[in-house]
């Protein structure tokens, strides 16, 4: 089957092998996958000569099952998230944990982004936000766009910064928060919405140098706020600052409890929900349930659908300074 891959820095379509479908996984038919800008285009400037499979993302139809599945059917929808078992390729086989039926009135095209959906969602989780709290998200990609959408949805104030002004507008359109599209514009407005107090929590999703956004940020916070850490951004600022809050300055860690985890993934052992609530599972499928009863939109963060055969078109399209947003491959049935 063909998938897409990276080799020095250049994407190529490649042929792989279907495998076998092990106990406790689903095989699936891809409708969509969904290319996730920020930790995509990173591996691909770093690919070595060896080949490496891009994709983390999906949405598809369930073809065949594996032994000891449970509550999975075939010919059933469903959004699936997580390497090496989800990428861009025409078929995937998946641990049933990864996945979450998508009802059929929900878009495939908006499923596809599962994967960063739970990303979003495992970033509030880690702020650990209550109602009525606010939060301050730093770059309004795709992935920042939808962690707004999510905050909104749950209730939190929400205020959302980037220096394209395109992206603050679109944050306004969806009526998600409140945007700005630079520090000084945000910071003159922040005492008013808090109460004075600054912002319950920061979430970073810019990538790069962070000393200067991290130590900016802890001044946003009110006491004993969070700083989370969700883009490649490193981690080095003033403990002064930190110390002066007592502020948490936190990383979120892929799509919540479970990921990196053989046991859970590869082998499929579910977390009893006593001890964890939250999966990266469950988050899939909040994601979906969000998607179902219309709480968010994602249709109006997809800028382009391409081919699969047209995949190096898609990832050099985001090499181009502009507004591209979220973007998918479609395959062929």
């Amino acid at each position: 089957m063909k998938a897409v891959a990276a080799v020095k820095g250049n994407i190529m379509i490649t042929d792989i092998d279907l495998g076998v479908l092990p106990d406790g996984h689903v095989r699936i038919r891809t409708e969509y996958s969904a290319i996730s800008p920020g930790t995509e285009i990173t591996y691909i400037k770093r690919a070595s000569e060896q080949q490496g499979l891009l994709g983390y993302s999906a949405v598809g139809v369930i073809e065949q099952i594996g032994d000891n599945v449970t509550g999975l059917q075939l010919g059933q929808r469903v959004a699936c998230y997580g390497a090496p078992y989800v990428r861009h390729a025409e078929w995937l086989t998946v641990p049933a944990n990864l996945t979450a039926v998508v009802p059929d009135h929900v878009r495939p095209e908006d499923a596809a982004f599962a994967g960063l959906g739970a990303i979003a969602i495992h970033a509030l989780r880690t702020a650990d936000l209550r109602f009525g709290e606010s939060t301050v998200i730093v770059g309004l990609g795709i992935l920042g766009q939808m962690i707004a959408q999510i905050a909104s949805a749950a209730g939190f104030l929400v205020a959302g910064i980037d220096l394209n002004a395109s992206r603050a507008e679109l944050l306004k359109q969806q009526g998600s928060g409140h945007a700005f599209v630079d520090q000084e514009q945000l910071e003159d407005r922040l005492g008013h919405l808090t109460g004075g107090h600054g912002a319950d929590s920061v979430i970073l999703c810019a990538s790069g140098p962070g000393e200067v956004l991290i130590n900016r940020s802890l001044k946003w916070i009110r006491d004993k706020g969070k700083i989370v850490i969700v883009g490649d951004l490193s981690t080095e600022f003033s403990r002064g600052l930190m110390f002066g809050k007592e502020a948490e300055v936190l990383i979120s860690r892929a799509g919540g409890p479970g990921r990196y985890d053989v046991q859970y993934e590869l082998e499929n052992r579910d977390y009893p929900i006593g001890y964890v609530r939250w999966t990266e599972g469950r988050n899939i499928g909040e994601y979906v349930r969000l998607l179902a009863e219309k709480r968010i939109k994602v249709e109006p963060l997809i800028s382009d659908i391409f081919s699969l055969e047209r995949a190096e078109d898609a990832y050099r399209n985001y090499e181009q300074p502009g507004n591209v947003m979220g973007t998918l491959l479609k395959y062929e049935k």
